[in-house]
């Protein structure tokens, strides 16, 4: 029997929705009222990174020549393109995004928010075929019925949560929850794949605590309730370890391979030459962390940048890492200084790197003194 062709590589795709990762369109009223709900809610959730996607209600524009971005110093950007618009393209748009908003009346969205204006009921019967996961009603007027349409297509929707227009907080409350679900499991990497060229000897190996620090890190994490792998250079052959397939790129490589892995989760990533990382401090990073930016990092008090090697990798930072890999750039580092970041100040010890024998011996002596 002849095997199925497959054009494209067996990799683990990112869950999206139409347009972004996690979206809802509003219909069923006039546009201004969509907008003005989306902005009291967004007001009261400025603490996420929001969107809200449109079609322009403009007249007779002429078509763009060329691409226009406008910034202003207080950090606004407003954009007019020449692009149409393409799930793909919009996908990378929103990828920072933990949330979208979408005018249901223009755009089909993955879920929807149902609005019952008495006004609009033709509008309804018209987008039936594009309402398939409703959220939740909201009702204009309080004595409006669920239109005989909806009945047909959904019977049980009388059992769907309704609110009135005037119950921001509630819809706000509701909103929050499917940004809240939509937050990605943590999974743990600890690298193991550098080349160790001062020490001499691979530093993941070397005992600190009574066994090979490699495996000091992987408990760490997995006390912490994260299911942790190795990232390796040599191709795989347990299952608790990630193959690095972007080769010679050292720990970047190994970060962006374990997003090829798992693009849907976040990742916890621990160097083995930073011994003094302990439970406490993966507890603390787990307990700041910030999903809403691209990574949360820590930073020694003394230091200036961020510690890349110690740092909660969002799903997000995939697509991010990867632009800067274009660009020619393989030191996340450099992605986090540039990038939104929840940064944690610690003390510069507990991220102190072990690089000769002669560091080691001293780390090794006074890790026993305190034992």
């Amino acid at each position: 029997m002849d095997k199925k062709h497959q054009k494209h590589a067996n990799i683990t795709k990112k869950l999206n929705d139409n347009f972004a990762s996690n979206e809802v369109a509003i219909l069923g009223t006039k546009c201004g009222v969509i907008a003005e709900l989306v902005n009291k809610v967004s007001t009261k959730l400025s603490n996420y990174n929001l969107a809200y996607f449109d079609a322009s209600h403009a007249k007779d524009l002429d078509k763009n020549i060329v691409t226009e971005y406008t910034f202003h110093h207080e950090g606004n950007l407003q954009v007019n393109t020449t692009s149409s618009v393409n799930k793909f393209e919009q996908r990378l748009q929103f990828i920072n995004h933990d949330f979208v908003f979408i005018n249901g009346n223009h755009y089909q969205g993955a879920k929807q928010i149902l609005i019952l204006d008495d006004e609009k009921e033709a509008s309804i019967k018209k987008r039936l075929d594009q309402i398939t996961n409703i959220q939740f009603i909201v009702k204009l007027n309080s004595d409006t019925k669920i239109f005989d349409c909806l009945l047909e297509k959904f019977p049980l929707i009388e059992n769907t949560t309704c609110y009135m227009i005037q119950d921001v907080d509630k819809i706000t409350n509701h909103i929050e929850n499917l940004i809240k679900e939509n937050i990605a499991p943590v999974k743990g990497l600890v690298l193991t794949g550098g080349k160790s060229t001062r020490m001499g000897t691979d530093k993941s190996e070397l005992d600190y605590y009574g066994k090979p620090q490699k495996e000091y890190a992987k408990e760490l994490l997995e006390n912490n309730a994260l299911e942790t792998f190795y990232s390796v250079q040599l191709p795989a052959n347990k299952s608790t370890e990630i193959h690095d397939t972007f080769l010679n790129l050292g720990p970047f490589g190994g970060i962006c391979s374990a997003f090829q892995k798992d693009p849907n989760s976040a990742w916890l990533v621990v160097a083995t030459d930073l011994p003094f990382v302990n439970d406490d401090l993966i507890q603390l990073l787990l307990q700041k962390r910030n999903p809403s930016k691209i990574a949360t990092a820590i930073k020694g008090k003394s230091k200036e940048f961020p510690e890349p090697l110690i740092t909660i990798y969002e799903p997000k930072a995939y697509t991010k890492l990867l632009q800067y890999l274009a660009q020619g750039y393989s030191c996340p580092r450099k992605m986090l200084i540039n990038s939104d970041v929840e940064i944690i100040e610690i003390d510069d010890h507990l991220i102190r790197n072990i690089n000769t024998p002669e560091e080691f011996r001293i780390a090794k002596k006074e890790i026993h003194k305190h034992e």
